[in-house]
């Protein structure tokens, strides 16, 4: 479903990823861990052409994303056609950035009414059939200043998965939550990756990583240091650096 091959990103002159290739086989779910700085949530935000790549290439479902060949050479796609990649990647975001102005159901049924043109009476079917899996069918009149920080995490997963996403991205959404309304949110994570979503989560989250995820990639400095089994590589890394990484969460 991914496959990043030697992908570069620098803001200016410091280089956040320098050269990472990885694959993410479709129907798996990939856990990115390592600390702060080490070019995770960058190399997230590259993959939803949120942020564009200096070198090197990144496919989803074989698509070259953010730019198009031609005889060898990359030509950066228009805005619009980078947003049409973009409606196929659904993305999570530590801070939920749902619409203050707008009820939890409005926030839900905005973009498939916008972008995919359906009609607002299949966009609302499908958005309370999303708000009942996330476990918020009653909150579907509230505004997000209503609900607690998990209770709009879980309405930002609904309003990610509306788009009929083949591949979610998840950038570190606990780390903003009080830890009593963590496990709402990652329980809805695990059903989803149950269901057969590929999923790509940036987390600091090492049970999660451990239960849930097919594949575990440790980042520093902008490099993958080590991936591998979660159980395996949580139990006993190989590398130097992913063991002191542990050893502090651990």
């Amino acid at each position: 479903m991914v496959l990043a091959d030697r992908v570069c990103k620098s803001f200016g002159s410091v280089q956040v990823l320098k050269g990472i290739s990885l694959e993410v086989p479709r129907g798996t779910v990939t856990c990115l861990i390592g600390p702060s700085g080490s070019g995770k949530s960058t190399f997230l935000r590259c993959i939803n052409h949120l942020e564009v790549v200096n070198a090197g290439r990144l496919y989803v479902d074989g698509d070259l994303i953010g730019y198009r060949e031609r005889n060898g050479k990359l030509y950066e796609l228009s805005p619009k056609d980078a947003a049409a990649q973009r409606r196929d990647i659904g993305m999570v975001f530590q801070h939920f950035n749902l619409f203050p102005h707008r009820t939890v159901l409005e926030n839900v049924i905005e973009a498939p009414i916008l972008v995919k043109k359906k009609s607002r009476a299949e966009a609302v079917e499908r958005a309370e059939y999303l708000l009942d899996r996330v476990g918020l069918a009653n909150r579907a009149d509230a505004y997000p200043a209503q609900l607690s920080g998990g209770q709009q995490q879980r309405v930002a997963i609904a309003r990610a998965l509306a788009m009929d996403p083949k591949l979610m991205l998840f950038d570190e959404p606990t780390s903003a939550l009080d830890p009593e309304l963590v496990g709402d949110v990652l329980k809805v994570m695990r059903e989803l990756a149950a269901s057969g979503m590929t999923m790509m989560v940036v987390t600091h989250e090492m049970g999660f990583a451990r239960e849930v995820a097919d594949q575990l990639v440790f980042m520093d400095g902008g490099v993958v240091v080590e991936k591998g089994d979660p159980r395996e590589l949580l139990a006993d890394p190989r590398e130097e650096r992913t063991r002191s990484f542990l050893s502090k969460l651990l």
